[in-house]
């Protein structure tokens, strides 16, 4: 499949240009996300064997889900800062904590909606054969940045519990 040799090229040069990027570019985080979606697009294009056209609308569609999920993620994530300050100790936290519980369980359902809601949108013009692959292959990457978010504060912690002056 040659255009999909031609996906591979930007996705090897990604890492060199956004290492070197200008005053002004994206942050880390936009860059982070964008070179997770091309990742994620191009491991979905090569399992579902999509030709260059197909691929660029799927894109497309990822792009506008993952502008969706972006603002619930971050709700995720802000809760979580402020169940770890509860569980510290922090009192101003603490009176904080079952609201947080509950904006975390209403995003993740939500989430979950947007999931479905992206499952639905890229299988419409498929076959059976590769809604299937579509489902496995969203499946096995879909809760891989949220498990990465968890994944990096974890081993920051266990790098702090090493580290002694």
């Amino acid at each position: 499949m040659k255009p999909l040799r031609l996906l591979v090229l930007p996705l090897l040069l990604l890492p060199l240009v956004t290492r070197a990027a200008p005053p002004g570019a994206p942050d880390a985080s936009e860059r982070a996300e964008k070179r997770t979606r091309m990742m994620r697009m191009l491991s979905l294009a090569e399992e579902l064997e999509l030709n260059e056209a197909q691929t660029l609308k799927m894109a497309d569609t990822m792009r506008q889900f993952d502008e969706r999920r972006r603002p619930l993620l971050e709700q995720v994530r802000e809760s979580a800062q402020l169940l770890k300050k509860a569980a510290k100790g922090d009192a101003a936290a603490q009176a904080q904590v079952d609201q947080a519980v509950q904006r975390v369980f209403e995003a993740r359902a939500q989430l979950t909606a947007l999931e479905r809601d992206l499952y639905q949108a890229l299988a419409k013009d498929l076959p059976p054969q590769k809604r299937a692959q579509l489902a496995i292959s969203l499946a096995r990457h879909g809760g891989r940045k949220e498990a990465n978010l968890m994944k990096s504060d974890r081993e920051g912690r266990h790098a702090r519990m090493r580290w002694k002056p």
